[in-house]
């Protein structure tokens, strides 16, 4: 009975743990602006109080049948729970939207969670109501006890984050709009389907950031900074990899074309050559025909630096990987990657257009570190101030 109650103790710790880790974390960085932003993150504290109880009173059940119930019951709640707190992190370290229940299956899994978390903690309080336990009768209302507690407990945590968060999310939207450097920021403005038109943007102001890593050990990285008005295209990147080092650059006017590696110089080469450095024209073209985006997953509707988009992901291999994002040559050459799979984050605007994309691609280290066992190359690129004139000019 004592490593029983441990067990299920250690269960109750654990859902503790992730509950104020989910609390901490939106109380220091949930910020999208709202006058509720504390009270999002001040709601969180309920569940994590609720779990705070359990390990207090852990359940205690009197057969193994019911002991194997019940862990089950916060084993498969910590496992819902998980994922929940790693993507609030996620947007606590990054500097993309903030939205907490950004789908109705993410709301759906926070409710999973917070009805587990409830449940597994009732259990353990309705066995510290005075009187025998003994007798069928007791145990059947011992059950139905804890199931209105649970209940009880369920309604009023969702109520709390589900209120809080809901009446932020309407003040933000009924705030004025503002301007955004992705794109329109009028009320209402709802942006296209995943799977529905989307395209560029006639100009735009581009900024790329690629990273690898092999074993934990770092690959290096590059940073590009340009701009596209059309099919013209000026960008120019500083490598730093372990394959590759110096500067790097593509420009192309016209029927004119210029191009640059690390550790050469810039020479004159057919703008045709270059039509796969088009950066998000390029992502576009080679990672999301309307053929590839059939299965696509549609994680909700965010905010951008105040500009409202729909957020989505599809499944990608090292191919097209590589035919989106060519300069994963600075990390792996001519190398195939065909073994390599990964996810495609793409953000669409109210005004259609393609905004931000972030992905990664992981598998075997050989191609781009020998000796290694996995690697993983991330790449993020932002295409801002769409629209807008912006000036493309031949290299010095």
């Amino acid at each position: 009975m004592r490593v029983r109650r441990f067990e299920l103790r250690l269960l109750a710790a654990i859902l503790a743990g992730l509950w104020t880790a989910t609390c901490v974390l939106l109380l220091g960085w949930y910020r999208p602006g709202g006058p509720l932003d504390l009270a999002v993150g001040a709601a969180a504290l309920v569940p994590a109080c609720i779990a705070a109880t359990a390990v207090a009173w852990p359940p205690e059940p009197g057969s193994r049948r019911t002991f194997v119930a019940v862990a089950w019951l916060g084993l498969l709640t910590v496992l819902v729970l998980l994922p929940l707190t790693a993507a609030v992190a996620t947007q606590a370290v990054g500097t993309r939207p903030q939205a907490i229940v950004p789908s109705p299956e993410v709301a759906y899994a926070w409710l999973l969670a917070l009805a587990g978390t409830s449940l597994f903690a009732a259990t353990g309080i309705v066995r510290r109501v005075p009187g025998s336990m003994a007798s069928m009768a007791d145990r059947r209302r011992r059950l139905a006890a804890a199931g209105l507690l649970a209940t009880v407990l369920t309604v009023t945590s969702a109520g709390a984050i589900g209120g809080a968060a809901l009446a932020n999310g309407a003040a933000l939207r009924d705030r004025p709009a503002t301007y955004s450097r992705f794109g329109p920021t009028g009320q209402g403005l709802v942006p296209p389907a995943c799977d529905g038109g989307i395209r560029v943007g006639p100009t735009a102001t581009l900024s790329a950031r690629l990273e690898g890593q092999a074993d934990r050990e770092t690959l290096g990285g590059a940073t590009l900074e340009g701009a596209r008005s059309g099919d013209d295209i000026s960008w120019t990147a500083d490598v730093a990899t372990a394959a590759e080092t110096g500067p790097a650059g593509v420009v192309t006017i016209g029927w004119g074309g210029w191009r640059r590696e690390p550790g050469t110089s810039w020479e004159t080469v057919p703008a045709s050559s270059l039509a796969a450095e088009h950066l998000d024209a390029t992502v576009l073209a080679a990672a999301l025909p309307a053929e590839r985006r059939m299965a696509v997953e549609d994680r909700g509707l965010v905010y951008v630096e105040e500009a409202r988009a729909r957020h989505c992901r599809i499944a990608i291999d090292g191919e097209t990987f590589r035919a989106a994002f060519p300069q994963v040559r600075w990390f792996a050459g001519d190398r195939s990657l065909h073994r390599w799979r990964g996810e495609l984050d793409f953000y669409v605007f109210g005004d259609g257009q393609l905004g931000l994309v972030e992905a990664w691609v992981n598998g075997e280290a050989q191609p781009v570190a020998p000796g290694a066992i996995q690697a993983t190359i991330r790449v993020a690129l932002e295409a801002a101030n769409r629209g807008e004139p912006v000036t493309v000019e031949p290299p010095p």
